[in-house]
């Protein structure tokens, strides 16, 4: 069974000290492609280099809303260059964050904007994180990548973590949009997502880790890591009361054609 986790953190400092192993754990699990996203531009040259120490490791570069104090001006300039030379799968990680206390709106929706114009020039998929903020992530897409835009690729992605209602999953859908799904459907208070995992078409669903970030119930307060992914393919089979073969070959193939994942 191949899995792929859409979303984990390899480059993290928490990795440093067994990131080779953390790697073949995944591999033994099944988990055998990752996507790599960035959170600020210092990190580019190290995400690069772990992504380069192990096949099916694919970087994206971007800015995270949450890292506003490391953003500085010319980052994105910098990050077209970067773009450009180094291919990589996706923009990201981008985004808003409406929960956290003193990050400047203004400021993420300069940052976020300027990410979907670049996402759309080169014609990249965007991995954006949305907390209490779906909302004024569908109205930028819209705004920036949507129909009559002016934009010439729409825009296309995921929202990683997803943790909106049912109504702005299927604005996302329409938009193009899939949703991420990670250790927080494992919590059987997590109700809400619960039910969108049970019932939500497959075509629209990816699995991922946000290691070392949001462990599943079973490893609450420890280290999360990515051979942890077939913990939430589990509970989401048992939540849909199907085979977990059947969803891990969907979001495989959702993944792969999202990020233009090769065979591994």
């Amino acid at each position: 069974m191949l899995l792929v986790d859409s979303h984990c953190h390899l480059d993290a400092g928490e990795f440093d000290a067994d990131r080779d192993a953390v790697v073949r754990r995944a591999r033994a699990a099944g988990v055998r492609l990752q996507v790599v996203p960035a959170t600020h531009a210092d990190a580019w040259p190290g995400l690069r280099e772990a992504c380069g120490a192990a096949p099916g490791l694919y970087p994206a570069y971007g800015m995270h809303p949450v890292f506003l104090d490391r953003h500085r001006p010319g980052d994105l300039e910098r990050l077209r260059d970067w773009l450009e030379r180094e291919h990589p799968v996706a923009v990201g990680e981008c985004g808003l964050d409406h929960f956290l206390e003193g990050l400047d709106r203004d400021q993420q929706q300069h940052w976020f904007e300027g990410q979907l114009r670049l996402a759309g020039e080169f014609d990249l998929p965007v991995i954006v994180h949305a907390r209490r903020a779906v909302d004024a992530v569908i109205a930028a897409v819209r705004r920036i990548g949507g129909a009559g835009s002016g934009q010439a690729n729409t825009l296309r992605g995921v929202v990683h973590s997803f943790s909106g209602s049912e109504e702005q999953a299927r604005q996302l859908w329409k938009l193009g949009f899939l949703v991420g799904l990670g250790g927080p459907v494992t919590y059987d208070r997590a109700r809400r997502l619960r039910r969108l995992a049970a019932s939500m078409p497959l075509e629209y669903l990816l699995l991922e880790t946000d290691a070392p970030d949001q462990p599943d119930s079973d490893n609450r307060g420890g280290r999360n890591e990515p051979a942890r992914l077939v913990t939430v393919l589990d509970t989401i089979a048992r939540l849909r009361e199907a085979d977990p073969a059947e969803i891990a070959a969907a979001t495989t193939a959702n993944a792969r054609r999202l990020f233009a994942l090769p065979a591994p």
